[in-house]
């Protein structure tokens, strides 16, 4: 199963995206880390092992969103 890489117009899309919900006070985390917005798209990335970052949209109890988490993960 081969991996689609998104273009720029994408990614940028996503980014907005994911600015938007940051601005609302949901925090983004990426490796357990809150970076800078300028470091976001790291989470694009695919490393020579193949590992690549997940998303993980955390919500509360209440169904309201709470955090967007960005984890490592190697594709096997």
């Amino acid at each position: 199963m081969g991996r689609k890489r998104l273009s720029e117009k994408e990614r940028q899309a996503y980014l907005e995206g994911l600015k938007r919900y940051h601005r609302k006070g949901i925090p983004i985390y990426i490796d357990d880390e809150e970076l800078a917005e300028s470091e976001w798209d790291r989470i694009f990335e695919i490393q020579e092992d193949g590992s690549f970052y997940m998303s993980d949209y955390v919500g509360a109890d209440t169904g309201k969103l709470e955090e967007i988490r960005f984890d490592k993960v190697k594709y096997k």
